[in-house]
This record gives structure tokens, C-alpha cells and sequence, in this order.
């Protein structure tokens, strides 16, 4: 028999269209941590459910497969690597030299922060399996770095600091030597001291501007 002075028992209704947002937002988060953590192979759809509480069922309806899966969470960690126009300029320093130290250092941080290594790891170890991820990486991570490094050394030319030349190049060489060199040494677990990255940076500056110089 019906209790007629019981409230009405309130249904669960469909998540609104921001819920559902946030709720997958959740999933491409756990799914990240744990490819960081383990890798694409012995991460699997049940891992990712179990640390998001979602069924499997729920996850495919989004991500047909676990390589679909992968890339997104993927895509998703390089866009966080991307500096935003803003914090690039107030990298600005007043002296070239500086401002392309200051440069040098922003990336070999983020790099070398935990969440920028496991990403370098990653991509390394599963490039071969997904080029699309290092491909993605260079041109949303890497190339804006390269173009606003090009740009630094382009005012320089205009203002007569260092001599015409093909500032594009200039700036991937750059990028090249003062941050390839430590980063490949961090991401091979042989990290520089702070005192030898400091003099590695500065060392690579100077190189390029004595090369740049006016004649």
C-alpha cells in the first residue's frame, strides 16, 4: 500500500549538457594520468573506468577505441604545453640576450616539470605507433616558441642590434642547441645542475649573438 504522506520520490534526470562537458572533462584527465603513468599497452579501458567511476559502456560511446581514447588524452596534455602569447611577451627583458635566456629557461622548466616529462617519455615511446602525436606536438608546442623566438631576433635585425639574416633559421638553430641539448639530457635521466644548464644557456646566447653580430 502507497504511503500518500511520503514526498514524491525525485528522479534522476539526464545530465545537463555542462554536466556531461565536466564529466568527460573528468574522463580525458584520468585517462591521461594513467597513460602518463603506465604507457598506451598496459593501460586499459577498465583502469581508466575504475578511476573515474564510469562505465566502459559510457567511455566507448565517446571514444570508439583505446587508440581514439589515447590521442585525445594526448591532444589534450600538449595544448596544456602551449604558452599562451601573452606570458611569451612579458618574457621581454629589455636586453636580447637576456630575453633569449629568459626564453631558454621557460621551455627547459616546462620540459623538465614532472607533468612535461612524462609527456616527453610518452610521445617518445609511442611516436612510432601514433606519428600524429609528434607531429602535433612540433607544431602546436614547439613551432610557436620558434615563431615568436623568430620575431624576438627580427626586431633585433630591424633595430640594427644584430646583422640581416634569416631569422627563421636563426631562431630553430636557437631552440636547436640551447634547449635541445638539456632536454634530451633531462628526458634520458642525465639532468644537468642548475649551475651547469645556467652556464650551457648562457654559453649558447652568446654564441648567437657574437654569430649575429653586426660586421
Amino acid at each position: 500500500m502507497t504511503d500518500k504522506s511520503a514526498p514524491p520520490r525525485v528522479r534522476a534526470g539526464r545530465p545537463t549538457r555542462e554536466q556531461a562537458e565536466a564529466r568527460h572533462q573528468e574522463l580525458l584527465d584520468a585517462a591521461l594520468d594513467l597513460f602518463l603513468e603506465h604507457g598506451f599497452e598496459v593501460t586499459t579501458i577498465e583502469m581508466i573506468a575504475a578511476r573515474v567511476s564510469m562505465t566502459k559502456r559510457t567511455i566507448y560511446a565517446r571514444h570508439p577505441d583505446k587508440a581514439t581514447l589515447f590521442r585525445t588524452a594526448i591532444q589534450r596534455a600538449i595544448e596544456r604545453q602551449i604558452v599562451p602569447p601573452h606570458v611569451l611577451e612579458a618574457l621581454e627583458r629589455g636586453k636580447l640576450g637576456a630575453t633569449l635566456e629568459a626564453i631558454a629557461w621557460l621551455r627547459i622548466e616546462q620540459i623538465a616539470a614532472p607533468h612535461g616529462l612524462r609527456l616527453q617519455h610518452l610521445i617518445n615511446a609511442e611516436s612510432h605507433r601514433f606519428p600524429e602525436i609528434f607531429t602535433a606536438y612540433v607544431e602546436q608546442s614547439t613551432r610557436p616558441l620558434i615563431d615568436h623566438v623568430a620575431a624576438v631576433l627580427q626586431r633585433a635585425v630591424d633595430a640594427g642590434e644584430i646583422a640581416p639574416t634569416r631569422v627563421d633559421h636563426a631562431a630553430s638553430a636557437f631552440m636547436s642547441m640551447v634547449v635541445g641539448g638539456p632536454v634530451r639530457a633531462i628526458v634520458g635521466g642525465l639532468a644537468p645542475t642548475r649551475q651547469e644548464l645556467d652556464e650551457k644557456v648562457g654559453f649558447t646566447v652568446r654564441l648567437l649573438l657574437d654569430g649575429l653580430r653586426p660586421r
